[in-house]
């Protein structure tokens, strides 16, 4: 757990005008960024048809598409690591710089990039090195950005700031279905073939570079500068100090990111498509407005985490999402007018993601925050992210409403987390009384 090595040097200070723009230019590029990863799933079917050859069969052309999205999951774990490690050695704000930049030149190029036609194999084999280059990068930003805005402002603001992150990560996902809208209704498919599959990866790849030039104003944290003058950074490889010192860190980092995934990868992404084959209904409105639920829903559990504690609300947000999920999928089937209602509901309860970085952050000590944080939700979301999907779909043929057990049992875990998180944050209490 965090030890008293944070001091004073970013707790002694009020929520004030300079941690508002830490806040506001961190949630704008976390957005810009998880648009920039997540567009091209929007785009997956196009780019097949122009990246790989013509005489291709179309459920290999699909299973290759969406294997080159997949490297960009895989390459996390790894990119995470490398970027946490310098991270915690060369500073936060060198590395929160970097992620982003990472990402906007690769998703530049895929705009930019020649189709098959004119280089062949080589498209797609370039098309999976920018993914990978991509992947790395979401890999750095997210956990980097979490460490990045806690360490700026009072510890009691750490699940509020998380929230605010949070909700800006989410609004990525929302700008990239939005832009898909548009773009698919205002031009035609042979146009969308021609070149205006181009203008969302050129947007982001631009709005990128441009988040990276407002995070040359942000300063270093005032953890790090603290430890880097009183020379107490890691002194050897930060990851192989988490793996001997900080195991149950680890292990509840993963079990959270684990709930994370849940709620993100099948409530979000996975249910639309999940609706519409069993029930023939349109959710794609009704997933914007969930998406939008998600903002609110991140930003009250960070408040909730400062003001009642973390465990308390992973424990009543776990519920809510476990108890949402389960009617929405058991009742639109016979009221599919209680659609959108309660699809806003169940993004208001995946919210949950707002307070697991509070819960991740809290758990390492400042020398090896960004290691510790990275590697456990890099690798948690590797596993349970990309096997998710597979996993959810192979036992939906053994029952219809596995999506929402599965989900259910993950609000479950959450709701043993926070019974943890309450019994440690008491036996520390009465320590200290006792002391």
């Amino acid at each position: 757990m965090a030890t008293s090595q944070e001091t004073d040097a970013a707790s002694s200070r009020p929520l004030n005008r300079r941690d508002v723009k830490v806040l506001s230019l961190s949630a704008l590029g976390g957005a810009l960024e998880f648009y920039d990863f997540i567009i091209f799933v929007y785009f997956a079917t196009v780019v097949g048809q122009l990246f790989f050859p013509p005489e291709m069969p179309e459920w290999l052309r699909q299973v290759q598409t969406f294997g080159i999205f997949a490297a960009g999951y895989l390459a996390r774990p790894l990119g995470g690591i490398i970027m946490a490690h310098f991270g915690d050695l060369l500073g936060r704000k060198k590395m929160f710089t970097l992620s982003i930049f990472l990402m906007s030149v690769p998703t530049l190029l895929i705009g930019l990039m020649p189709t098959y036609d004119t280089l062949g194999y080589a498209a797609p084999l370039l098309l999976v090195a920018l993914r990978i280059l991509q992947g790395a990068a979401v890999g750095g930003e997210v956990p980097g950005a979490w460490v990045f805005v806690t360490e700026h402002v009072k510890r009691r603001h750490v699940g509020f700031a998380c929230g605010t992150l949070s909700a800006g990560l989410v609004s990525g996902i929302l700008i990239g279905s939005l832009m898909s809208a548009f773009i698919k209704t205002t031009y035609s498919d042979a146009e969308l073939a021609a070149y205006a599959w181009r203008i969302p990866f050129l947007i982001g790849g631009v709005f990128g570079l441009l988040a990276v030039y407002l995070r040359r104003w942000l300063h270093e944290t005032p953890v790090f500068a603290e430890m880097q003058e009183k020379k107490a950074l890691a002194e050897e490889l930060p990851v192989k100090s988490i793996l001997r010192n900080h195991l149950p860190s680890v292990v509840l980092s993963m079990a959270v990111t684990w709930i994370l995934t849940a709620a993100i990868v099948v409530v979000i992404l996975m249910t639309p498509s999940l609706l519409e084959s069993r029930y023939a209904l349109d959710a794609s409105l009704a997933n914007v407005y969930a998406i939008l639920g998600v903002v609110v829903g991140c930003l009250a559990s960070g408040w909730s985490a400062d003001r009642f504690g973390s465990g308390p609300t992973i424990m009543l947000w776990g519920l809510l999402l476990a108890i949402s999920y389960w009617a929405m999928m058991t009742t639109v089937g016979t009221h599919p007018e209680w659609l959108t209602p309660l699809y806003i509901v169940c993004g208001f309860a995946v919210g949950i993601v707002g307070v697991v970085p509070t819960i991740a952050v809290k758990s390492f000590p400042a020398m090896v925050r960004f290691t510790g944080l990275s590697f456990s939700y890099n690798v948690a979301y590797a596993i349970f992210g990309g096997f998710t999907p597979i996993v959810v779909s192979v036992l939906m043929t053994v029952h219809p409403l596995f999506p929402a057990f599965y989900v259910a049992a993950l609000g479950g875990l959450g709701i043993v987390i926070g019974l943890y998180l309450m019994r440690a944050s008491s036996g520390r209490r009465l320590a200290v009384m006792a002391s």
